[in-house]
């Protein structure tokens, strides 16, 4: 059985930065894909949205909130109050797992898809979504004690989620196509491979 080693004050200092540093990029993601059609969306002239839609977004903003609340409180030395904080996302991640298919299924149903796709088609992207966020997050609260392997499975959990935001960024549905909604959460967990050899000499497993 692997033995994990202290960790050193500078695998510490450039920890908090490579994490600290991956949620300012998820949130600006988030923040400006999601700017038009649901933080901004009145000022951008769209229609009200549905509780459902609120609920989901309040749900899906609160959790890459927390993901960078948590990896500052680890920053800054606080583990008592992100422990009790992760209590907290493991019940935000159980309801925003059934929020998920819920949305996905009603935005199938009322024939809601980005240009090239059918709604059937587009209902596999959420889906596929929720069915690697759940198994992710299910393993990184397992884990939780096991840091190195908590915090990189949370954070590739996070990224899983990123698809959506990005392909909305552009303010066109689906613009960029795969290589932008899915090859942009790739990039950012192949720099966190980069981020294991050049600090550990080795990619860590959760990667």
């Amino acid at each position: 059985m692997a033995v994990s080693l202290p960790a050193t004050p500078a695998s510490r200092s450039t920890d908090r930065l490579f994490f600290g540093g991956m949620s300012l990029v998820i949130l600006a993601i988030v923040f400006v894909g999601f700017m038009r059609t649901f933080y901004l969306s009145s000022y951008f002239g769209r229609p009200a949205l549905s509780g459902l839609r609120v609920l989901h977004g309040a749900a899906f903003t609160g959790w890459v909130v927390l993901f960078a609340i948590q990896t500052t409180l680890i920053a800054v030395g606080r583990r008592d109050l992100h422990r009790a904080l992760g209590y907290g996302g493991a019940l935000l991640a159980a309801l925003m797992i059934p929020l998920g298919f819920t949305l996905a299924i009603e935005a199938a149903r009322s024939g809601r898809a980005p240009p090239g796709l059918t709604p059937l088609e587009f209902l596999i992207i959420p889906v596929f979504d929720m069915l690697v966020f759940a198994p992710l997050v299910a393993a990184a609260v397992y884990y939780r004690r096991q840091a190195a392997m908590h915090k990189r499975l949370m954070l590739v959990a996070t990224l899983s989620l990123l698809g959506a935001a990005l392909a909305r960024v552009t303010g066109t549905p689906g613009a960029g196509g795969p290589p932008v909604f899915f090859g942009v959460p790739d990039l950012l967990i192949l720099a966190g491979v980069i981020y294991d050899r050049r600090t550990l000499g080795h990619v860590h497993p959760a990667f």
